[in-house]
Order: C-alpha cells, then structure tokens, then sequence
C-alpha cells in the first residue's frame, strides 16, 4: 500500500474516532459501535472496515473533555465519584465494586455509575432496596467474561439526584472473575470504597 494511502486511512481514522468521541459524550450515546455508525454517517464513509478500536474512540473522548471541558468536567467526576462512594457504603452487604468510566476518569455529564454487586441470591439486593424504600428499576446487562463468550446478568438501576446507578449483580465467585472490558478487552478494572475514597482525595487536591 503507498505510503500516502497509509497516511490518509489513519487521518480517516482518527476523525471517526473523535467524531465517536463527541457522538458518546455530547449525544449520551455509551455503545462504542453505534457511535463508530454514527461517526461514520456523520463523515459520509460507507465502508467500515478501518473504523478505530474503543480504546482509541476512549483516548479521544479524554482528550476531548480536557480541552472542551475542562472545569466542568473535573467537577462531574468528583460529583460522580462522590456519589459512588455513598453507593458502595450503603450496598456493604453486597461486596460492591466500582468500575468504567466513573474510576477510570473518563466520565461524562451522561456517564452512569457502574458498580459490580456480588451475591448467590440477586433477589437479596431487590429485598434491600425495597426495605430502605429506594425506587428501582429491573433489567439485565450482557457481558463477555472471556473473548468468545458473554453471559446474562441481572441488573439494578436506581436515581440518586441526577445520577444514573447501574449495579450489575454477579455471583460471589464472579469476585475472581472481572468481566472484560469493552474497551481493551482486558478484565476490567475495579475498585472498593477505601480506593474510591482514595481517587475523591485526589480530586480535592
């Protein structure tokens, strides 16, 4: 391929994964491949097959919020993180685990918390909530525990203020297990309350 052609994919590339970028964090959109379709609609490419790989469209989100937020942004996070420090207190029981965006600190105003619940029994974290009167909703979330393989996992949404908490519920074995991450396919990253509280006093500076 010549040289010049090489150059002209990755500046192709690049443009889809920033479109991705703003697609994710201004239109809310958290599917890394709707916003590779979008992006690629966007910029008028009907083939698809250079499109960028989520760690690059994650790379050019964090380099888009630094320079287009970067005040309100810092301040969501901590909001965030905040909000799932309170999160992991109160779930105790549960063994609760943060992850995505939230710790890893590419969040944005329409990021959820992501939090891993671990027990045998899901119907226990339904019990809990209902009995401390905290509106609920029921769903399920996929997830791909190894490169070919996704399993089915009951998931709970709940409103704390303006924030969005996703508590995807795992057995307790699912502890040594991290599901991989959508974008570098390596397990995910998680972190208890002590790390979380560890993350807000750096915010603070």
């Amino acid at each position: 391929m010549p040289k010049q052609s090489r150059r002209q994919e990755a500046q192709v590339r690049q443009q889809l994964a920033q479109e991705a970028a703003r697609f994710m964090i201004e239109g809310g959109i958290r599917d890394f491949a709707m916003a590779k379709r979008k992006a690629a609609e966007r910029i008028g490419l009907s083939q698809t097959r250079n499109l960028p790989t989520n760690r690059e469209i994650e790379q050019a989100r964090a380099e888009y919020l630094s320079i287009f937020q970067p005040e309100s942004q810092p301040q969501r996070l901590r909001e965030l993180r905040e909000t799932a420090a309170g999160a992991l207190k109160m779930l105790e029981p549960f063994s609760p685990r943060l992850v995505g965006p939230v710790l890893a600190g590419t969040a944005d105003q329409h990021s959820p918390v992501y939090l891993h619940l671990f027990t045998d029994t899901p119907e226990q974290v339904d019990f809990f909530l209902s009995d401390r009167g905290i509106p609920f909703e029921h769903d399920e979330r996929r997830v791909r525990l190894q490169p070919d393989k996704q399993e089915t996992f009951p998931m709970y949404r709940i409103l704390v203020d303006d924030i969005v908490v996703e508590m995807t519920v795992f057995p307790v074995k699912g502890q040594r297990q991290a599901p991989l991450s959508p974008v570098d396919g390596r397990p995910m990253r998680r972190a208890d309350l002590r790390e979380v509280e560890s993350l807000l006093q750096e915010d603070r500076g």
